[in-house]
C-alpha cells in the first residue's frame, strides 16, 4: 500500500504487520488505534528473528563482559538493534584482538556482543541455503559434521580406495597459506550477493545483502582493543595477521560469519574437484583438504592443476611446505589425529596440548583454592579434550596422563565417569 509522508490511516495494526511498518506515532481516533506511517510499507527484519539470534548467541558467550553488559537491558538493546538494521543506521562496533597459542599460535578478533547477534542473524538466514549448496564432504562449522565426522570420512575413503587395505592407494594432503588473511573481500561479496539474489526469496533480501556487505568489508584492526601485550604478536607470521593483510583481504578468525563465509568461499573449489575433475575421495576442513587415489602419479600431476584454480579463481595459495603425498600405510595426520590402517591415534600435538592444559589447572590448584568459575573452567577444559580423545585409541593415554599428572587437589572434588571419558564434580560447585 502506497502512503504519503505522515498520512493518518484508520486501521487496526496486528503484531504480525508491525515489524514490516515504520511507525512514528501512535494516536487515537474514534476509539481506533492508528499509526503514522512513512511513505511505503517496507520489508523489514522481524524483532522475533533478532531475539532468536540473541538467544543463539548468548548460549555460548553468556559469561563474557560484553554479553553481561548487553543482557542488563537486553530487550531495549535488541529493539534498538532491530530498528538500526531496518533503517540502515547499524554500524559495527570495536573488536578485541588477542593471541592464542593452542592448538597453534593465531590471531583472534572477538566482535562486540551486539555484532555477534548480527552474525547469528545472518547465519540463521543463510545457512539453510548454504547447506543445500555445500558438498557432503566439507566438514567445518556444519551441524552434524565437524572434526570427528571428517576424520571418520577420510578413514573410510582410505579403506574404500585400498579395498580394505589390500591394494595400493596414496594420500594427498594440502594446506592453504594464510587462508583467512588471503580471502579476497571483493570476490567473496560478489559471490555472496549473487547467491543471495538467486537463492534467497524473503522480502528482507536487500537488508541481508547490506548486513553481509558491512560484515565482510569491516576492518576490525581499525580502533580495535588489544588484549594482552603487543609483543604477543612476536613470532606470528605476517600471513596469519590481519594487521599485515593486503588491502581488501582477510576475514577475522573468531567470528561465526568468517567460518561460514570461508566455507562458502571454498565451495566453488569443492565443486570443481568433485564434479569437474570427478574426484571421488575428497574431503575438506576449512583450508586443509585431502584426496585419496590409487595412482601416485595422478596425484602428483593434480597439484599444479589445483594450484592454478585456487590462485586464478580465489587468489589463495597452496602452502609449499605443507604438501603431503604418501602411501596410506605411512599414515595421515589430520585434525589432531593420525589415521593408520585399522586404527586412529591422537597426534603428538594434541597430547602436548592436553598435558599443557593439565599443568595449567595444577598451577591454579597450587596457587589457591579454585573458585566456582575456575572449577567450571576445569570441567570445560578437561572434558573438551576427553570428548575428542574418547573416539580414538586413547584409553591408556588418557589414564596415564590424568592419573600421573593431575594434582591431588582436583581428585578431592572430581571423579571420572563413562570409562575415563568425562569429569564430574563430586558435589555442587563451591564458591571461594
Amino acid at each position: 500500500m502506497q502512503l504519503s509522508l505522515f498520512d493518518t490511516v484508520k486501521a487496526e495494526i496486528t503484531l504480525e504487520e508491525l515489524p514490516a511498518l515504520r511507525c512514528t506515532e501512535l494516536v487515537e481516533v474514534s476509539e481506533v488505534e492508528v499509526c503514522r506511517i512513512e511513505l511505503v510499507e517496507m520489508p523489514a527484519l522481524s524483532i522475533v528473528e533478532v531475539f532468536e539470534a540473541y538467544f543463539n548467541c548468548r548460549s555460548n558467550k553468556r559469561n563474557t563482559a560484553n554479553a553481561i553488559a548487553f543482557e542488563i537491558d537486553y530487550e531495549h538493546n535488541l529493539v534498538q538493534l532491530c530498528e538500526e538494521i531496518n533503517n540502515g543506521t547499524y554500524q559495527i562496533g570495536r573488536s578485541i584482538a588477542f593471541i592464542v597459542d593452542n592448538p597453534v599460535k593465531r590471531e583472534i578478533f572477538a566482535a562486540d556482543f551486539r555484532d555477534r547477534v548480527v552474525h547469528h542473524l545472518i547465519f540463521n538466514k543463510l545457512n539453510p541455503l548454504f547447506e543445500k549448496q555445500f558438498i557432503h564432504d566439507s566438514y567445518s562449522c556444519r551441524v552434524g559434521k565437524g572434526t570427528h565426522f571428517g576424520i571418520q570420512r577420510i578413514d573410510k575413503f582410505i579403506r574404500q580406495c585400498s579395498a580394505n587395505y589390500t591394494k595400493d592407494c596414496y594420500i594427498l594432503k594440502l594446506d592453504l597459506q594464510g587462508f583467512f588473511m588471503s580471502i579476497n573481500k571483493n570476490i567473496i561479496f560478489e559471490k555472496l550477493e549473487h547467491f543471495i539474489q538467486q537463492k534467497y526469496n524473503a522480502t528482507d533480501k536487500e537488508l541481508i545483502v547490506e548486513l553481509c556487505r558491512k560484515t565482510i568489508y569491516n576492518d576490525p584492526t581499525q580502533n580495535c582493543i588489544i588484549k594482552g601485550k603487543r609483543n604477543d604478536w612476536n613470532n606470528l607470521p605476517e600471513t596469519k595477521s590481519l594487521f599485515h593483510s593486503k588491502p581488501n583481504c582477510g576475514l577475522p578468525i573468531g567470528n561465526l560469519t568468517s567460518q561460514v563465509f570461508a566455507n562458502f568461499y571454498m565451495d566453488s573449489f569443492d565443486h570443481y574437484v568433485k564434479y569437474d575433475l570427478k574426484i571421488r575421495y575428497y574431503g575438506r576442513y576449512v583450508d586443509d583438504f585431502v584426496i585419496v587415489h590409487e595412482s601416485k602419479e595422478y596425484l602428483k600431476n593434480l597439484i599444479p592443476k589445483l594450484s592454478d584454480y585456487l590462485q586464478t579463481e580465489l587468489h589463495v595459495t597452496i602452502h609449499p611446505k605443507k604438501i603431503y603425498l604418501q602411501h596410506y600405510s605411512k599414515g595421515l595426520k589430520f585434525l589432531g589425529t593420525v589415521i593408520l590402517p585399522n586404527r586412529i591415534y591422537i597426534a603428538n600435538r594434541t597430547k602436548g596440548n592436553f598435558y599443557t592444559a593439565i599443568e595449567k589447572q595444577n598451577q591454579i590448584a597450587r596457587d589457591h583454592k579454585p573458585n566456582k568459575e575456575e572449577q567450571a573452567a576445569f570441567l570445560s577444559s578437561m572434558n573438551s579434550y576427553l570428548g575428542i580423545m574418547k573416539h580414538y585409541n586413547s584409553y591408556k593415554l588418557r589414564k596415564e596422563m590424568l592419573f600421573k599428572n593431575l594434582s591431588a587437589w582436583w581428585w578431592n572434588y572430581v571423579y571420572l565417569s563413562d570409562g575415563i571419558c568425562k569429569f564430574e564434580m563430586k558435589r555442587k560447585l563451591t564458591k571461594k
